[in-house]
């Protein structure tokens, strides 16, 4: 695969295919910085069996050796969740009036069994241009550049206007567990208050040769909740069927639930990002995207957007079966049969509200919906401000000539939603980018590509110091 890159990097890389990137000699700055992501990947932050309160440990001491002061770093973690805490980093700007900067990662990943992949997940391999292991895209490469930015500050004695605050946290993989940025804002919120929020959630992509073609700029998130539909009887011997099924109801439920579409529905975000993106795409289902932007009543165009599965996600609610549970014997008629159903709830639209729609979808008396706690905050899209827009335009035009940054509202979710919700505005940042395949994101042998690590790296700290002294 070819590359090209850019002059005002100042990587090293050279280009060339995969395998050059790789065996591309590193500056000794790129250097220490891939020392500390390597520690920082290979400190196991799963739930079951990891630590991200010795994940955080490592990287305040990675902050401390910088020769940052005591006083601006803060460890924390709680009694009940010992293994689960997090850090915050403060470097102090010359302003007295423009706020902090606060720039999030979460440190936690998801479970990896050593069994199922090629290589060890905590282990940091690199083969033909591509670094191995969990997290090295979702989100240690975050977490790490954002230590290494303030390290860098340091280093050169770099005096921000604004004051710069870095948090890398647990508890965003897994819904209901200790989660950090929540504890944060509910008992800390001095540490981390700001004017606005940098976090995961944009990005590039490139294409099947490598090449960027897009980045992005998460503005706003849905929500999502999660819905046991439960039917029950008294049951019986299988030998005497009843019609009053249980497992042949919530059958029936789920395929009427599979079935219904939700309304189309667009915002200022999505609006923006169907405008551009489709321009951009040269192809039938661009026109489409721009044709239904300027018109949502179109259907000729809704049915052309619906054939490609994220877009027809980001432009409404979407309920799905993700796990069943029924009977208790084989020999015998269910007493109980249910499934958990999860949603994705377009912005606007309430838990309870969507709760209501699945029983009217449904519509059978004997049907049990119970939303499941935690709920997560639900808050309305971040303003589209200019000033965290603008700053991020340029920089891609600088580091990617010619590709369009693409503001974009995730299918998915990330901690942004607490941030939001409490008054400090969250935005998914470009820079690094990922393949067209997802990079094994939250599957087997995650990997990310050396090129974007340090590229990312570079463009991520020319953007915080573009945010930190904006005059």
């Amino acid at each position: 695969m070819k590359y090209r890159v850019l002059a005002t990097l100042g990587a090293s890389l050279l280009a060339g295919s995969a395998s050059a990137a790789q065996e591309a000699a590193l500056t000794a700055d790129q250097s220490e910085f891939r020392d500390l992501f390597e520690e920082l990947v290979e400190t196991d932050t799963t739930l079951s069996n990891g630590s991200c309160t010795l994940a955080a440990e490592r990287m305040v001491d990675r902050l401390r050796a910088a020769g940052l002061p005591e006083e601006n770093l803060t460890l924390f973690a709680t009694e009940d969740a010992p293994r689960e805490g997090g850090m915050v980093a403060v470097y102090p700007g010359t302003s007295e009036t423009l706020k902090p900067l606060l720039a999030i990662a979460h440190i936690d990943v998801v479970e990896a069994k050593r069994e199922d992949w090629e290589r060890d997940p905590f282990t940091l391999y690199e083969e033909e241009g591509y670094l191995y292991g969990r997290g090295v895209a979702d989100d240690k490469a975050m977490a790490a550049v954002l230590v290494d930015t303030l390290i860098r500050f340091q280093k050169t004695g770099y005096r921000p206007q604004r004051t710069v605050k870095i948090a890398l946290t647990c508890g965003e993989e897994t819904n209901g567990a200790f989660n950090g940025v929540e504890w944060l804002v509910d008992n800390r919120r001095e540490l981390i208050d700001a004017e606005f929020a940098i976090n995961e959630g944009g990005g590039g992509t490139a294409d099947e040769d490598g090449k960027v073609v897009e980045q992005a700029i998460q503005v706003g998130e849905k929500i999502f909740a999660n819905y046991v539909l439960e039917f029950t009887n008294p049951g019986g011997h299988s030998s005497v069927p009843r019609p009053d099924n249980a497992i042949t109801q919530l059958a029936q439920a789920l395929v009427k639930i599979g079935e219904h579409r939700f309304p189309l529905e667009f915002n200022d975000t999505t609006r923006t990002y169907f405008r551009v993106a489709g321009e951009g795409r040269g192809d039938a289902i661009g026109d489409a995207m721009v044709a239904l932007a300027n018109d949502p009543t179109n259907a000729e165009a809704e049915a052309v957007v619906n054939t490609d599965p994220f877009l027809h996600s980001n432009l409404r609610t979407t309920c799905v079966a993700t796990m069943l549970e029924a009977g208790h014997a084989r020999n015998a008629l269910a007493q109980r049969a249910q499934a958990n159903v999860n949603c994705r709830i377009f912005p606007g639209n309430t838990i309870e509200e969507v709760g209501e729609e699945l029983a009217r979808i449904v519509d059978d008396e004997a049907l049990s919906i119970t939303i499941l706690e935690p709920r997560r905050p639900a808050p309305p899209p971040p303003p589209m401000d200019e000033r965290v827009l603008g700053p991020a335009r340029e920089l891609v035009e600088r580091y990617f000539p010619g590709v369009p940054l693409v503001p974009v509202m995730s299918n998915g979710y990330t901690d942004s939603t607490f941030l939001t919700a409490t008054g400090i505005p969250a935005y998914g940042v470009p820079g690094a980018w990922g393949d067209p395949d997802g990079n094994g994101v939250h599957g087997l042998n995650e990997r990310i590509s050396a090129r974007s690590l340090y590229v990312g790296r570079d463009f991520l700290f020319d953007l915080i110091k573009a945010y930190a002294s904006p005059e």
